[in-house]
């Protein structure tokens, strides 16, 4: 979240109390109190991992996307992370969305005076 803007346009107030959790001080502080607990009351811990990151951990490390991708993931368990998601098919999906929004929006501009144009952006944190 250190790249984060602060736009407040990506989430709804309820997210808003999972984003203050979403910091590295966080992770740690939940990742120590997992080791000293027992295991039925550990907190669960998921991480996803966006498309733009894995390259820059292959290129960092000389590593295979694939290898980059089994590293960090292996890692990030070896920390104590229960779950470790690959965000790629979502951006897939967000990508054709955007794209049928778009040729939707561009056979009505004709007829509808607000079609176009269509901003649309992504994070850039």
């Amino acid at each position: 979240l250190s790249d984060c803007l602060a736009c407040d346009n990506c989430m709804t107030s309820e997210e808003g109390a999972r984003v203050f959790q979403q910091n590295q001080k966080e992770l740690f502080r939940v990742l120590n109190l997992n080791k000293k607990c027992d295991t039925s009351k550990h907190k669960v811990l998921a991480v996803s991992i966006c498309p733009q990151s894995l390259p820059y951990f292959a290129a960092k490390f000389n590593l295979s996307m694939n290898d980059a991708a089994k590293r960090l993931c292996g890692f990030l368990k070896s920390l104590g992370v229960h779950y470790v998601f690959d965000t790629t098919i979502a951006a897939d999906f967000s990508i054709l969305e955007s794209q049928r929004e778009f040729v939707q929006r561009y056979q009505q501009r004709n007829q509808e005076e607000h079609a176009l144009p269509m901003f649309a952006s992504a994070c850039p944190g």
